[in-house]
């Protein structure tokens, strides 16, 4: 596959990356996926945003189901770790590596699908609190599970509050921001959009965690002070994961989330992007449908799939 021009390589095996690719193959595309086993759906205990599936999902049978999905059209998925994205005059290099040895890629169309992880609170004793799912990170997915519950939101400044503001306006009246120590900005605007949501604040350091099932129930304070609630969500942001695309010259925000047209591509001919990467709601349902925009747009602007695409 080295030698061979593929019509698009994906890269990124999350709920987006899976959707390209499904389009793709069903376009009769030659494509392939690069997959390096970390998507951020991953971690989804139970998501209730999935119309086929009013029960709720977990998010590693989301993307069981996807794979599966792909599977049957023979899309070939490598799992490795980009490592290098170039152009050579129209073409896109891939380099993959994997355990035992390093692939070279070629294609006509890349789509990065790499995603995004989300910033873990530093809580005492409790690394990864997000990706084991002890804290919640998605107000928008799963805060209608928390209505009318003792929220907790972790965060800093207006990102912290803004999300504190989501939660008490939308589905709680009891809503604390712990900012760990941080102290709130100084202009009282903040606290009074605190206040006019009965949004408590605590800017003290968490000295300690009081944990049952599995869940963070209570916080300790340095003064002391206890603190307990029912659901903790960490409100820190998220490291966008566009760096392939950003050293090709891809316009993005200043958090690094790309910035694409209407048809998902970026800045940089013959790059596209879906899902997390893209500056926009963070949601699967979003990204799926970036990717179902992004696939046809590559699929409209390739020739037949045995031919060489014309200058253009």
């Amino acid at each position: 596959m080295g030698t061979t021009c593929l019509d698009c390589v994906v890269i990124g095996g999350g709920p987006a990356g899976l959707t390209a690719a499904l389009y793709l193959a069903r376009f009769n595309r030659r494509i392939a996926l690069v997959d390096d086993g970390a998507p951020r759906a991953g971690w989804i205990p139970t998501s209730h945003n999935i119309p086929f599936f009013a029960q709720g999902v977990g998010g590693q049978e989301i993307l069981a189901r996807e794979r599966s999905a792909v599977a049957q059209y023979g899309v070939r998925i490598i799992d490795g770790t980009v490592t290098d994205l170039q152009r050579e005059g129209e073409i896109f290099v891939v380099s993959v590596a994997q355990p035992s040895k390093r692939l070279r890629l070629r294609a006509r169309r890349t789509l990065l699908a790499t995603g995004a992880v989300d910033i873990e609170p530093d809580l005492p004793n409790l690394p990864n609190a997000i990706q084991r799912g002890l804290v919640r990170y998605c107000p928008i997915c799963d805060g209608y599970e928390a209505s009318n519950r003792k929220i907790a939101v972790i965060g800093r400044g207006l990102r912290g509050l803004g999300e504190a503001v989501f939660l008490a306006r939308t589905y709680s009246p009891d809503v604390t921001l712990l900012t760990l120590g941080d102290p709130m900005p100084a202009d009282h605007e903040a606290r009074e959009r605190a206040a006019e949501h009965g949004i408590a604040i605590v800017e003290e350091p968490i000295a300690a965690l009081e944990m049952e099932s599995d869940r963070v129930r209570a916080v300790r304070t340095r003064s002391g002070m206890d603190h307990r609630f029912e659901v903790l969500y960490s409100a820190l942001g998220m490291k966008v994961r566009s760096d392939l695309a950003v050293a090709l010259g891809a316009e993005h925000d200043e958090e690094g989330a790309l910035l694409v047209g209407d048809h998902n591509q970026t800045s940089v001919k013959g790059l596209y992007a879906a899902g997390d990467v893209v500056r926009g709601l963070s949601q699967i349902l979003v990204g799926m449908g970036h990717a179902a925009v992004a696939a046809t747009d590559i699929h409209n602007r390739c020739e037949l799939p045995t031919e060489e695409e014309p200058g253009r």
